[in-house]
């Protein structure tokens, strides 16, 4: 798949691209409470725009380990400002909705075309019948277990051919309900420890089997923190060269808190391939 189709506005995929983050939540683990006013998070987007974000991804609740699990009614009213004065002031950009709740697709759909970004992988039995109805494309992530437990104890025997086998099993299930336009997220940090995030970002190569997509979410996480005993807050740089390995393993869309960095590692990288 080459391209994506969000309600008529066509997303090239030939080369990569970058899906900037837009946090609206007071407890994301890195920018939380930034973007809760309208004003600041338009700007936030207009700059992401300029800096280069093909897409813009909005959420309304975190999940970071141990984040609650918020009500649909109070994620739909914390979006529905947001995306309408974004839809308003920049009616050309894609947008892309971090939900797991199917009433807030329903809701949101009467009015605006989006892609659906779905941690859970469908645990609301009605979201994948739903997308599938309207055609929207889908993001399908791996988490194990949920937000609240995920990082509790993760556990595999392969981790790499354990998430190769649910998301064939998945993508077959979603291509039977209509939903054709599949992106993949292998869902670092959902319920893998470092180890095992690394050794599916280093063998991430074979998921291009499944003929999907691969998005990439590491931005500014612990997997990258951790490891150079820092903070989030201190991690640029360390997304940065695992974003080139991203790249190298065949991810199309990266999904970022830090538009700019992203969109001039693609650069370099686009570079390094065509020499």
């Amino acid at each position: 798949m080459n391209s994506l189709n969000v309600g008529g506005k066509v997303i090239g995929l030939t080369d990569p691209i970058v899906m900037g983050i837009l946090n609206i939540t007071n407890n994301s683990f890195y920018d939380g409470g930034e973007y809760l006013v309208i004003d600041k998070a338009i700007n936030r987007v207009r700059e992401m725009i300029e800096e280069g974000a093909t897409i813009i991804d909005i959420g309304a609740a975190s999940s970071k380990p141990k984040a609650p699990i918020i009500e649909p009614e109070i994620e739909l009213k914390q979006l529905q400002p947001i995306i309408k004065e974004i839809s308003t002031q920049f009616p050309d950009i894609p947008l892309s909705i971090d939900t797991y709740h199917s009433l807030v697709v329903k809701d949101l759909s009467r009015k605006y075309a989006f892609i659906v970004n779905d941690i859970s992988c469908g645990r609301d039995p009605e979201l994948h019948d739903i997308v599938g109805s309207l055609g929207f494309p889908y993001v399908l992530m791996h988490m194990q277990g949920t937000p609240q437990n995920m990082q509790d104890d993760p556990k595999y025997d392969n981790v790499v051919k354990e998430l190769l086998d649910f998301f064939s099993q998945k993508i077959r299930h979603l291509r039977d309900l209509g939903i054709d336009q599949i992106l993949v997220d292998p869902g670092f940090g959902f319920g893998k420890t470092v180890k095992h995030n690394y050794k599916l970002l280093k063998n991430m190569g074979v998921f291009r089997i499944l003929d999907c997509p691969i998005m990439v979410g590491l931005s500014r996480k612990s997997m990258i923190y951790k490891v150079l005993g820092s903070t989030p807050q201190e991690a640029l740089n360390g997304t940065t060269a695992l974003h080139m390995q991203s790249l190298s393993s065949g991810a199309k869309v990266l999904r970022v808190h830090d538009v700019k960095a992203a969109i001039e590692t693609i650069t370099l990288w686009k570079q390094l391939r065509d020499v």
